[in-house]
């Protein structure tokens, strides 16, 4: 038959073409050619989130309060609109747990953690666009032993801190039906203050130290927690999730211990026993703080494996990193 022949070639095109599209569909999937806006960009999570992007050679936009005023509605629709991407991870927030306390500045807080967000969550609707939202335990009322489970709704926030956190996560789930809601604790990184380089810098000047021994949780390492949400936000499974790191519950007495031990082994000696005595104490011999802060910060991770999500390492083995990371000479 003239010019079957020729045909030949396009109906081989056409089955490489099309045995190929499910790759090319996977390879989109996992984050080829997707772009994801990171609010936060100067914080800790923030920071370690738009690297990992990056590493992963996802597009990222890293936006914080000079680029886009998340309180400003009209900021944040230009912004976003302009940045066009497939998907918002929304770190941002007012953390400052004590501060929060303060009569000056409840407002404020609300409007960043609570208005912020659902300006947020209404461009992201608007665009038919993904959100993950980075929140807290605090939305708990911290008692008990049992750990929180992600879909827990028993919410009874203890402070300022934690009901306008409750309010971003409000905003997220009651205005979107494709968000990631991810519970963190205790959270450290390079770019940041915390607590490990609190008591690090603490223990230069002081010879001895009084931490609670009845607030139990787990460290969350951000560089660790950045792998596991840019994973996730490839997916679509949506939802409640909990991230720390794994290795086990701890008191901020055993944590500091731990981190002491550890400064020293890496050659950092002036954090030995024999000059820093570290003493455990309840939170009522501690003091009382502004904010209330939850005894009970335990999260129930078991969600991330049931998705098919790594969890993350061990947080000894967070730590050990962390500190080879930190020039503890210039704290």
């Amino acid at each position: 038959m003239p010019g079957a022949k020729g045909l030949l070639p396009t109906y081989k095109q056409a089955y490489v073409v099309l045995n190929l599209l499910p790759l090319a569909l996977l390879q989109y999937q996992k984050g080829v050619n997707m772009k994801v806006l990171v609010t936060g960009v100067k914080g800790q999570l923030g920071f370690d989130v738009v690297n990992e992007l990056k590493e992963k050679n996802i597009e990222a936009v890293g936006v914080d309060i000079e680029e886009m005023d998340i309180t400003d509605s009209a900021s944040v629709n230009q912004v976003i609109k302009e940045a066009a991407p497939d998907a918002v991870i929304h770190c941002a927030a007012w953390t400052a747990v004590d501060a929060a306390e303060d009569e000056a500045n409840q407002q404020k807080v609300m409007l960043v953690n609570g208005t912020g967000t659902q300006n947020i969550a209404n461009v992201c609707k608007e665009l038919g666009i993904k959100m993950m939202y980075i929140s807290t335990d605090y939305v708990f009322d911290g008692q008990g032993e049992t750990p929180w489970e992600p879909d827990c709704k028993d919410y009874k926030p203890l402070n300022v801190y934690g009901k306008s956190k409750l309010a971003g996560e409000l905003a997220v789930s009651e205005t979107l039906s494709k968000y990631f809601i991810v519970r963190i604790a205790w959270v450290f990184g390079l770019n940041g203050n915390n607590f490990i380089k609190t008591m690090l810098k603490v223990g230069k000047n002081h010879d001895k130290l009084r931490v609670v021994n009845d607030q139990i949780g787990t460290p969350t390492y951000t560089f660790d927690l950045a792998r596991l949400l840019v994973d996730m936000i490839e997916t679509d499974k949506y939802g409640y999730y909990h991230a720390t790191n794994e290795g086990g519950y701890i008191s901020w007495y055993d944590f500091t211990k731990e981190i002491f031990r550890q400064a020293v082994e890496q050659g950092h000696t002036e954090y030995g026993e024999d000059r820093i005595t570290v003493d455990s104490v309840t939170t009522a011999e501690y003091g009382v703080s502004k904010a209330a802060r939850p005894f009970n910060s335990r999260l129930d991770k078991k969600k991330l494996v049931e998705n098919g999500f790594t969890p993350l390492p061990t947080w000894q083995d967070a730590l050990e990193r962390y500190l080879k990371e930190l020039n503890i000479d210039e704290l």
